[in-house]
This record gives C-alpha cells, structure tokens and sequence, in this order.
C-alpha cells in the first residue's frame, strides 16, 4: 500500500465516525462577531476571555513595538533575541507572583504548548517521578511522553489515587502535574489539596493556567490568586494567547527553578525568541488586566454566565428527552453535553445557520459518549448576544424533540 492509499484509509475511518476536523479561514479579527468563509458569525469559540485581542491600545502598541524593534527577533533568546521588552515582560510577571510563589523568577516562551513541554521534560528526568491528572492537556501529555521520567496518570481529581501513588513512590523528585482550568470541561482542578499533597510527600505541584490567568482571581492573576496559595512548590505556566489577547507563554518558580531552565529547557535554549513588538505589546495587555479594563471585563463575563447557565439549565430542563447535560462549571468554559459525534455536528451546523459558531468538540479530545458543544464566554459578549445564542439552542431542541 502507498503511504496515500494508507493516509486516505485513516481520512475515511475518521469521517466514518464523524471527527473530521475543518480549517476555516477567518477574514476579520477575533472578537464577539468574526467573519469566517465570507460569513459574520456571533462567536463564543475563542479563548479571548477579555476581550483585548481586538483592544485598540493592545494594536497601538504592537505597532509601536514594531516600529521601535522591527520584525523578528533574529535568535534564540541565549545568543541575543531576549531583548529588553522580554526582560520586562518576564520581570513583571515576577512581581505579579511574588505572593504566590516566594523567590519567584519568570522565564517566557513562544507558545503554551512550548512552555510545557520545557518545563515537564526539563524536571523530568531519570530520577524523577511524573503525578500527570487524566485530564491534563495535550501538551502535558506529551512532554510526560517525553520525559525521561517515571509516568504515573492518576483519574481525574482523584485525590485518594493521588495520595497513595505518592505513598508508594521510591522516586527521589516527585511532581504533580494538572491543569488548573480543564480547557474542555471549564472545571476547577483542586489545586489546594494538590499542593498539600505535594507538602506532605515531598513533591513538587506543575500547574498549566492557561484558562485562569487573566480570568480568575480579584486582579486577574488566575488560580493561584483565586484559591490564595503561596508555596515555593508550585511552578506555574501560563498563556498570554487567550485572557491576554496576544501571544507566547510564561514559566513561573523558584529562582533556582529557573535558573535550571534556562541551562537545561531545549525549547527555551534552541529556538527563535517570539518578535520584540509582541513583548513590548504585551505590557500593555499586562496593565490593562492589572487595571480597571481588566476589572470591568471579568465582572462582565460573570454576569454573563450567571445569565447562560441559568437559561441553559431551563433548556435541558423543558427538554429532557434529548439528553443534554449542563455541568456544574464556574468558569468562562461552559459546555452543553449533548452525547454523540454525529448528533453535536448537527447542531453546531445548525447554530451556524442560524449566524451563531459554537465549535462542536468529539473525541479523543473528550471521551467517547461525551461529544460537546464547547461554549465560550468573553468579557466584550453583551446580554444580548446570550440570549442569541439561547433562543437557537431552543429553536433547535424544540425541532430535535418534535421528530419522530
């Protein structure tokens, strides 16, 4: 067989099972009304949870950062990309997490996904072993993969499997790795009673804040500020693509941790530093989520879901035949189970008819029998554009449940 033969035989298996993946082209920038394929849809898809993509100032000072440093940033950040709008960045994020993680140093990155698997196989070598939540990311799960670390998967928040995983270990470094936010359920991990554990046996607690920083927390510096922690032992990641608008990514620790990082982080030390003008940006996005902007958005998208989750409950309420599940979820994630691949398709097919994109999301993201509308929420949505979305969801249930 030819290796097309053989990838056309994997493009029909997929499409038999209704997973088939679809590139769109968007034609206008990311905000609560984008135009994809030539359409204007009413989008609750992104991850821009405050809405600073499409921030006039956040564009302002791109464009003054690239008049100011030019395009790229010509090296890796070890030979001379890491310019003075990088120190700054990192330096700031610093301060930002001086209550929360004492001694704390930052160290940026190009992407989130890059920032994981830096940090997961920096730490994770042949004496180490790796505490991954089921859950985790895939970018989590593939610098475990990648580790030279021992790998042990414990089952979604639990803590007990945790706790006696921990008891068993002969490894002489232990680390804890788990999203804060799970970026397709919107649920909360227990970060507390991770970091105790991670006290009481000697470990060490790698938290992923793609979904909460920005978003959780009175001034928006996520989980850590949410829950109140302060403990050498946490290492934190951020991402500065979703609540912050722009791009790259950010580790977190103990000076001494990154320290470590910057001798040993393969994607730190052997790639290109993101462009200058995206870093110089980025502290105006830093400032407006420190401010009264960031402030005004995170109240704004908490009314907002105490709006949607009350009209979704009633939804699956007035038609329960159809199965769907509203899960108990607090954050700006907020997915409708609706069962089936094929069954999810059609109705994000059907919302998109009706001018609204919510993305319909199959395995292996999410495990078989779970296939979900993944709805997000942004701090630029109005009350109005809920409603939208609302009144098709009923349209289309309404429909659903009068076939025979």
């Amino acid at each position: 067989m030819s290796l097309l033969d053989h990838l056309q035989a994997k493009l029909d298996a997929i499409a038999s099972q209704s997973l088939t993946r679809t590139l769109r082209v968007a034609e206008t920038g990311t905000a609560p009304r984008q135009t994809l394929n030539g359409r204007e849809l009413l989008m609750f898809c992104a991850n821009d949870y405050l809405g600073l993509a499409a921030e006039p100032a956040i564009a302002e000072a791109l464009a003054e950062g690239a008049r100011r440093w030019g395009g790229g940033s010509g090296a890796s950040p070890l030979v001379s990309g890491h310019s003075a709008a990088h120190h700054a960045v990192t330096d700031t994020l610093a301060r930002w997490f001086q209550p929360h993680i004492p001694q704390a140093r930052a160290l940026g990155f190009c992407t989130g996904y890059m920032a994981n698997l830096a940090v997961v196989t920096a730490l994770g070598d042949e004496h180490t072993e790796l505490f991954s939540e089921q859950l985790n990311h895939a970018s989590l799960i593939d610098a475990a993969r990648l580790a030279k670390a021992r790998v042990t998967r414990y089952p979604h928040g639990d803590l007990v499997a945790l706790r006696e995983a921990l008891a068993a270990s002969t490894a002489k470094v232990r680390v804890i790795v788990s999203d804060a936010v799970f970026s397709m359920d919107g649920v909360l991990a227990p970060v507390p009673e991770l970091l105790a554990l991670a006290e009481a046996f000697d470990a060490w607690l790698i938290v992923d804040d793609a979904h909460g920083f920005g978003v959780l927390g009175d001034t928006g510096r996520g989980t850590l500020e949410h829950f109140g922690l302060n403990s050498e032992r946490l290492i934190l990641v951020g991402t500065l693509g979703k609540a912050a608008g722009l791009a790259g990514a950010f580790v977190v620790a103990h000076a001494t941790i990154v320290d470590y990082l910057v001798q040993a982080a393969r994607n730190f030390i052997f790639s290109t530093a993101s462009p200058p003008a995206i870093e110089h940006a980025l502290l105006t996005s830093l400032a407006l989520i420190d401010g009264p902007v960031g402030a005004q958005r995170r109240a704004q998208w908490r009314r907002l879901l105490a709006q949607l989750r009350a009209g979704l409950l009633a939804l699956v309420a007035r038609h329960p035949a159809l199965g769907w599940q509203v899960p108990e979820v607090a954050t700006p994630i907020q997915p409708l189970i609706i069962g089936g691949n094929a069954e999810v398709m059609a109705l994000a097919a059907r919302l998109e008819a009706d001018g609204i994109r919510v993305p319909g999301i199959r395995p292996p993201t999410v495990a078989a029998g779970t296939a979900r509308l993944r709805i997000t929420l942004c701090g630029t949505h109005t009350e109005a554009d809920v409603q939208q979305l609302l009144d098709a969801l009923e349209a289309a249930a309404t429909e659903l449940e009068a076939r025979p």
